[in-house]
């Protein structure tokens, strides 16, 4: 029997990917202080910018991470990104408009109340920097040109290995020691596969092309700036399914083409003829100027893993959740999940917490990836309301479609009536691109929550969960924001989700609920305690905490108790006869450690 060979390289956790959810696992645990190297077949970051839509919700992860600010200061702002347009071509005539991405008057005024962040439309080709130079600037290492081959799991830990694609010698191929594995591949997983991670879907349900190009599309958008213009053209002389998407990449003047095929029948060739034509064709302008800076065909997928671990390996991102670019979710659900998990293995790494405490990352993830994963599929599938009232459904004839389309601008009950439908069917898509409580409304259920028997939880009584965020304190939700006055540096307003996070728990309590503090672990620094009241470090001046506390039964003696990625783990609604004892247990309990 062959002798093993030694591990050429030791860590804590193997990263695999520098994707949205890789880098940002990789920042995470070098804030974090965890050991760790970063591995990626690729020899640079991505090209194109994919990804794009970054949400509230990620804002705040990535305040968390001290990146925020950069990622504001290069990404397009809300106000720029949110008249969604429907039309015969960007030069076209005009089909319809839906206010997105939280710019509409009311939807705005939900998305000011319910977050310290805004929307921003930061392309990955962007964002990938931001964090893979912030991640090793506080430390990770990270290997391009390398290629994960496989691993093997045992008792006490993972050995990957891996090929050195740079090399051809004896050399090129070795093995990492690691404790953990985090397989953030992409949707292609070779991790997961090796996992054996139960998927359930479909792959390759419908094809697309992308081509990126610059041209100054300013004289046709400025009077209604976003960052997409859906595209109908049916009977198209440059085939397809007859809809497509011209998207801002950088404004005014780089934009990504989006256009359908049949899968079936395989993607077109992406001449250069072929692509400028597709950009003129869906500008609608013949003679536009245009630089074609890249082009390539992707299928939609319909696919979403059961289980997001096995033993000491994870995976996030697309590795386990893999759709459509609709709703915007995909990096911001990737970045998520690595939020949820890096704490975690630096708890246990640490042995702050017990092994037990991973597996709640797929008990929480997995259902916020199905949803995910079906939202945007059945997001793509609304798109018919809008071909219907359009009257281009029922038919194959490009020259009957067209007439059904100009019969909305007839005089007469039948045109009226077709406005109508057209006027709701482009409303509907606000399921797409404002869906606010699918970004926000998410509830941990598992051994890191601890339930209560205080106020229900809002999210039961909200009209639409889709569209409307609940704001609650109930254990596994995100804590609500609100603003509060911090006077310890420099009298500043701060929210209750910046006050949280940072590696550690928080436990917000009021005036009398200092007792808390002599629990042995916020003495050691693993629960930071923050006392909000009058005359102390932090004050409520708007009220908007102790109303929100007020609604859930909790008093000023009592507490919310807030784990590293912002959700609540428990609440109490007064302080116990022995509140040290009562922290410690819940902890416990959260944390595995009993």
């Amino acid at each position: 029997m062959a002798e093993a060979r030694p591990p050429a390289v030791t860590t804590d956790v193997v990263v695999v990917g520098t994707g949205p959810a890789g880098a940002s696992m990789a920042l995470a645990l070098a804030t974090l202080g965890v050991d760790h190297l970063v591995v990626t077949r690729y020899d640079s970051l991505a090209a194109e910018p994919r990804a794009h839509i970054t949400n509230q919700r990620t804002m705040e992860v990535l305040d968390d991470l001290g990146v925020a600010g950069e990622v504001i200061a290069q990404a397009t702002p809300q106000d720029l990104i949110g008249t969604t347009t429907f039309c015969t071509a960007i030069a076209g005539e005009e089909l319809g408009r839906v206010r997105s991405w939280g710019t509409d008057p009311e939807t705005r005024a939900a998305h000011v109340r319910a977050s310290p962040g805004r929307v921003c439309d930061m392309p990955q080709n962007l964002m990938e920097p931001v964090l893979v130079n912030a991640a090793t600037a506080r430390g990770s290492r990270i290997r391009y040109g390398t290629e994960y081959l496989s691993h093997v799991v045992d008792d006490d830990g993972v050995t990957v290995t891996v090929r050195d694609r740079t090399r051809s010698d004896d050399g090129a191929e070795y093995d990492i020691r690691a404790r953990y594995l985090y397989g953030a591949d992409g949707g292609r997983s070779r991790v997961a596969d090796a996992a054996e991670l139960p998927m359930r879907g479909e792959m390759g349900v419908a094809g697309s092309l992308n081509i990126v190009f610059r041209a100054d599309l300013s004289p046709w958008v400025a009077h209604r700036p976003s960052v997409l213009y859906w595209v109908l053209q049916p009977g198209s002389d440059v085939g397809g399914i007859g809809m497509g998407l011209v998207r801002m990449v950088r404004p005014w003047n780089e934009w990504l083409t989006v256009w359908g095929y049949d899968a079936a029948d395989g993607p077109p060739d992406l001449s250069e003829e072929f692509t400028k034509g597709l950009v003129r064709r869906l500008v609608g302008v013949d003679d536009l100027d245009v630089e074609i800076v890249g082009s390539s065909a992707w299928t939609v997928n319909h696919m979403a893993a059961e289980h997001y671990g096995s033993g000491r390996v994870f995976c996030g991102g697309d590795a386990v959740h893999r759709h459509p670019p609709s709703n915007g979710l995909g990096s911001n659900t990737s970045i998520q999940d690595s939020f949820n998990l890096a704490w975690k293995l630096a708890l246990v790494l640490r042995g702050d917490a017990g092994p037990g405490l991973l597996d709640s990352y797929t008990v929480e993830r997995a259902p916020i990836g199905r949803q995910v994963v079906d939202r945007a599929n059945r997001s793509i599938a609304e798109t018919g309301r809008i071909f219907d009232a359009l009257g281009v459904s029922g038919t194959d004839d490009p020259d009957v479609m067209r007439a059904n389309m100009d019969a909305r601008k007839d005089s007469g009950a039948g045109a009226e009536k077709q406005r109508r439908a057209l006027r709701e069917a482009v409303r509907f898509k606000a399921y797409e691109f404002d869906a606010h409580g699918v970004e926000l409304n998410h509830r941990y259920v598992s051994s890191a929550v601890v339930p209560d028997r205080l106020a229900p939880d809002p999210l039961d009584v909200v009209e639409d969960p889709e569209l409307t965020h609940a704001p609650s304190t109930t254990p596994g939700a995100r804590v609500p924001h609100a603003w509060l006055a911090a006077h310890g540096a420099g009298r500043r307003e701060v929210s209750t989700i910046q006050l949280a996070g940072h590696g550690r728990f928080t436990l917000f309590t009021g005036p009398g609920g200092e007792a808390w503090g002599e629990a042995p672990d916020v003495v050691s620094g693993l629960v930071a305690l923050v006392v909000v009241g009058p005359g102390r470090e932090v004050e409520d001046p708007y009220g908007d905490w102790a109303t929100l506390l007020e609604a859930a039964g909790i008093g000023d003696t009592g507490a919310v108790l807030v784990r590293p990625d912002h959700h609540v783990a428990a609440r109490f609604a007064a302080l116990p006869d022995d509140p040290t004892t009562t922290l410690t247990t819940t902890l416990d309990r959260a944390l595995s450690r009993m």
